[in-house]
């Protein structure tokens, strides 16, 4: 894995977005894959419903949540030392691991999300957090790659409110039309890293072809909960809890 790590963080300082290309090999990716389905299979069924998002046939996992607080395999990827390194300079200091995560959109059932800003869930002040999204499968224009508006993380935490959507809670109060998206293509394991105020949102995947995204989620150790911030979330949380 070569990277330019200064045009890295230019593209990322500007856009709040950044492509990185085979940040997994083609070996690790298909690990991965295996690992994600051992997790669902064996793991996800004994745990809370609070760490699984179903899709609407109610046995499709939309999202694992946490699963570095179940796996010692995902908890060790969470701390791959090259990934690390790139991180620590995209959040200001050392990063710790908010969530391991996925976001699946199964062939014709994958559901869209609306659009939103992460940080109105992670609720961190300052917001020095990002998302490393690295791709299971193709992300093609058609399967509901993820959409960004390039430099919306500049805007602060806009309003929200509730969505209605499980595993998206939270989308903007105020109508939403990016004129050109940053559009999140990528084969596996390429990644895009974005911003946790980089506005963002998919379309539903209508296609024969499974898109499945892998998360990775990190914050800067010196940011702490803004109480403003999180008492938003939890109120539009309990609304589809």
């Amino acid at each position: 894995m070569k990277m330019n790590v200064e045009q890295i963080l230019k593209d990322y300082e500007q856009d709040g977005v950044v492509r990185v290309k085979q940040l997994l090999s083609g070996e690790e990716v298909r690990t991965v894959r295996s690992e994600i389905a051992n997790y669902a299979r064996d793991i996800a069924p004994h745990l809370e419903p609070s760490e699984v998002t179903f899709e609407a046939d109610g046995k499709s996992a939309r999202n694992l949540w946490r699963m570095e607080k179940h796996s010692a395999f995902f908890d060790k990827v969470s701390r791959k030392p090259e990934i690390i390194d790139l991180i620590r300079r995209l959040v200001r200091g050392e990063p710790v691991t908010l969530g391991v995560e996925t976001f699946s959109k199964p062939a014709r059932i994958g559901s869209g999300v609306p659009p939103h800003q992460d940080n109105a869930y992670f609720c961190q002040t300052p917001p020095d957090v990002l998302t490393v999204w690295i791709a299971m499968d193709a992300a093609t224009e058609a399967n509901g790659p993820v959409l960004y508006a390039r430099g919306s993380h500049k805007r602060g935490v806009l309003p929200h409110k509730a969505s209605g959507v499980r595993g998206n809670s939270m989308g903007l109060a105020e109508k939403f039309v990016c004129v050109d998206p940053f559009i999140g293509v990528l084969e596996p394991g390429d990644a895009l890293i974005h911003h946790c105020q980089t506005i963002h949102y998919s379309e539903p995947n209508r296609t024969e072809s499974p898109r499945c995204g892998f998360l990775l989620v990190y914050r800067g150790v010196h940011t702490q909960i803004d109480p403003v911030l999180k008492s938003i979330y939890e109120s539009a949380r309990a609304l589809v809890s």
